[in-house]
């Protein structure tokens, strides 16, 4: 662990990460240990979009979202922690392994996603991460994923 956790405000997050509404599924990042570890924090609205069809009457944070802002939060980790802000980094999936849902994520819910490195490392391309999303102490979903860390993507032929 450093000696000092790092946090990245929504500002940053937009430095940081390309996404944005109605895809950008992380609100605070808190707890960032470098490029090792990190909590992200995910406030659950009625007003998402998904929540429209999925379901009608009963609305449930789609699991796919759910991944999908664990790897944002990695991202930033990975943002704060090498410190490659404002830059023109992508982030892309590699694959998906270990993913279980335990729990359902509504409406109200406060979701953290914590996230850790098992591999990777400064100057490298390919990271491979463990993520778990947690409402209320319990578990949402956990999985492992691998990402593909594009320093330079404007520059495809």
């Amino acid at each position: 662990m450093t000696a000092e956790l790092k946090s990245a405000d929504i500002v940053l997050i937009q430095r940081i990460l390309p996404h944005r509404y109605p895809f950008l599924l992380v609100d605070k990042v808190v707890d960032i240990d470098g490029y090792h570890s990190a909590r992200g924090i995910k406030n659950v609205t009625m007003n998402e979009p998904h929540f429209q069809g999925h379901f009608p009457g009963m609305p449930i944070m789609p699991g796919v979202t759910i991944i999908e802002a664990m790897a944002q939060t990695s991202g930033v980790m990975l943002g704060v922690g090498m410190n490659i802000v404002d830059t023109e980094l992508l982030i892309y999936f590699m694959n998906i392994d270990k993913c279980k849902f335990r729990r359902k994520v509504v409406p109200g819910d406060v979701m953290e996603m914590l996230v850790t490195t098992l591999r990777g490392k400064p100057g490298g391309k390919i990271f491979r991460f463990a993520g778990k999303a947690m409402v209320a102490g319990e578990v949402a979903a956990e999985a492992e994923f691998s990402a593909l860390v594009d320093f330079n993507p404007g520059q495809r032929p």
